[in-house]
């Protein structure tokens, strides 16, 4: 009887080793997917982070490129503007001149078309 209970107590044992070995390998697998989420949000940060950098390297050399041309037509604007300005104060007596000769130099003429009824 001491040895089927010997044997017994052996095989509790053994059954108790075994479910310990298997705890022992569910927390470091457990362990383990922790470490691997935590290095791939690192991996994640990184890239996100590498992007973004890129992201914005390209946008400023886009909005400094606008930004630039939006001087430029400024100043295109401004030069046509006092281009235009110039030209209307060197022609503006002449064209008032003429502009008042003709509507007040009125000569009476009966139109071609005109036909007397009598």
């Amino acid at each position: 009887m001491t040895s089927q209970s010997q044997g017994i107590h052996q095989l509790l044992q053994a059954e108790k080793r075994a479910k310990d070995k298997l705890e022992d390998a569910k927390k470091r697998k457990v362990k383990r997917l922790k470490q691997a989420k935590e290095e791939a949000m690192a991996e994640i940060d990184q890239y996100r982070m590498q992007k973004d950098k890129e992201f914005r390297l390209k946008q400023s050399k886009i909005m400094g490129s606008q930004s630039n041309l939006s001087e430029e037509i400024e100043e295109q604007t401004l030069g046509k503007i006092k281009e235009l300005n110039g030209s209307y104060n060197k022609y503006m007596e002449n064209v008032m001149k003429q502009l008042l000769n003709v509507v007040c130099d009125v000569k009476p003429e009966i139109h071609v078309n005109y036909r007397a009824t009598n």
